[in-house]
Formats: structure tokens, C-alpha cells, sequence
């Protein structure tokens, strides 16, 4: 019986380099996009992937999906929530509603895609959820707080899951946390900040200024999707899964400060289930 996997944010970057690798290695991928013709038609060769409607911020296209994989597998492997964006503004440039869309997708939609897969997981008697987070989750950065939150939520949400998931229902919880990646999401966040009035000229633009010009210093060899596709194929086989695990050695480096006495996470929540579950 071949293995699933189930995939937000699947039609570039991260999300699609994952899809075409597992299902290359025949696995059954679900791959999410908002596109479902256009990508099916371009990687029409891969007879494993299959492209579906899926936006998480409704909650109908995640349902529909889930159906649809219960009824044909029975069954959910690994769901992994791929989906977000990034976001760079200050809290005092941010208009309201570009917040709430940010925590839209990065929280509330990272929320509603695992209450929607949890039931079939939890019917199958195992499963492994994974959420792309960033070294972002972990340490906070100039002009880039609000993305910084939402990722930073996130990584309570998934940690807190994570403390009894796995004696519970049998379901693995790992986020997954890459530094700079060279895909498409560094262009639409740059790109958001060009469509939205540029670089504005405020008490602001001196602290962005210097950010973006240190970004590119720092980045200028960013990871490959493809490399962490791989990180993410290990990942799956670990025997013993990760709460966190970070995709490079510069994002390794760039988080140590914050992970040095607990890398994977797992004291933390081996602590929690022991003192708050008598685990």
C-alpha cells in the first residue's frame, strides 16, 4: 500500500519541491494550489501527484480534500502545512487588514487544516504533521514582526500539540524551520513591499534600509527548495520524529542562542508530559 501525503502552499517553492520528490519516491501526494489545471497540466508526468483546490483560509477546499483521501487511502501518512507568507512592515506602518491576512494563512489557516485532517488520523490510528515555520518562529527581527508573530504562534500551537499528540492518538508533530530559502518568497515579499508604495519615506526607512541591504549580505546563497524537500524526505523516516528541526547549518547557526540546550525540542515536551500529564 503506498504511503500519503497531503501538502498546503504546493504550487512553487518549498510545497512543490516536496510533492515532486515524494511522489518521484511513489508516494500518493496531494499537492494543494490554487491552480489545480495549470499545475496539473505542467507536471502531467507525474502520475503520483495529484493537484487540488485547496486555499486554508476555507475551510470547504481542506474538508473536500480530506473526503476525498479517506475515501480513496483510508488513510493520511504525513499532512504537512506548507502554506504561508512573509510579511515586511513595521507594526506602526502594518494596516490592520494586512495583519489579519498574514495570521489568516500563517495561524488560523496552519489551525484549521489540522482540525480538518485530525479525524482521519486519529480513525487510522497514526499519522505525522509537520508546519513550516522558520528561524523566524524562533527569533524575532527587525520590520518583520508581524510575520514574526504569526510564526512565533505558531510554534506554541505545534510545541503544545506536540506534548500529547503522539502517547495519545499515535501522531508525530514537527515543525520545520529553514532561514532564507532562493524561491519565490522572498520576490513576494519584496514584491508586496514594491505594490504597496515601496520603500516609504518615514521615520522607518532607515531601519529597512539596513535590513534589507544585511538580508541580502547574509543570504546571498540562499538554501535550495530542493535541499529542503530532502530535509523534509529524512524527516519522515526518522524513527524518532522531532518537534523542531532546522533545514541548514546557517539556520542552525542563526537559531543557536535560542536551542542550544534543547535542538530537537523533545526535553521540552518530554518535560510537559512528565510534570503536567504523568507521562
Amino acid at each position: 500500500m503506498h504511503n500519503v501525503i497531503c501538502i498546503t502552499g504546493a504550487s512553487t517553492g518549498i510545497g512543490l519541491s516536496t510533492a515532486l520528490t515524494f511522489a518521484k519516491k511513489d508516494w500518493i501526494v496531494y499537492a494543494g494550489t490554487r491552480n489545480v489545471e495549470r499545475d496539473q497540466k505542467l507536471y502531467a508526468d507525474q502520475s503520483n501527484l495529484n493537484f487540488v483546490e485547496i486555499d486554508v483560509t476555507k475551510p470547504a477546499t481542506l474538508q473536500l480534500v480530506m473526503d476525498t483521501i479517506e475515501g480513496a487511502h483510508g488513510k493520511l501518512d504525513v499532512l504537512f502545512c506548507n502554506a504561508g507568507f512573509g510579511y515586511l512592515r513595521s507594526l506602526g506602518q502594518a494596516p490592520m487588514e494586512d495583519i489579519q491576512k498574514v495570521f489568516d494563512t500563517n495561524v488560523y489557516g496552519v489551525m484549521q487544516t489540522i482540525k480538518t485532517a485530525l479525524p482521519l488520523m486519529r480513525k487510522a490510528g497514526f499519522g505525522h504533521i509537520v508546519a513550516t515555520s522558520s528561524v523566524g518562529g524562533l527569533v524575532g527581527q527587525p520590520m518583520n514582526e508581524i510575520y514574526c508573530a504569526s510564526k512565533f504562534a505558531l510554534e506554541g500551537l505545534i510545541e503544545s500539540i506536540a506534548t500529547y499528540y503522539k502517547p495519545f492518538f499515535n501522531i508525530d508533530v514537527t515543525l520545520l524551520e529553514p532561514g532564507a530559502i532562493a524561491t519565490e518568497f522572498n520576490n513576494t515579499v519584496m514584491g508586496h513591499v514594491a505594490t504597496t508604495g515601496g520603500v516609504l519615506e518615514d521615520e522607518y526607512k532607515e531601519i529597512l534600509d539596513a535590513y534589507i541591504t544585511t538580508f541580502r549580505n547574509r543570504n546571498s546563497e540562499p538554501q535550495s527548495a530542493d535541499s529542503v524537500a530532502e530535509v523534509m524526505w529524512n524527516l519522515v523516516h526518522m524513527e524518532t520524529k522531532p518537534v523542531r528541526i532546522r533545514t541548514s547549518e546557517r539556520a542552525e547557526e542563526f537559531v543557536s542562542h535560542k536551542v542550544s540546550t534543547d535542538p530537537t525540542g523533545l526535553d521540552g515536551v518530554l518535560t510537559i508530559r512528565r510534570t503536567q500529564l504523568g507521562l
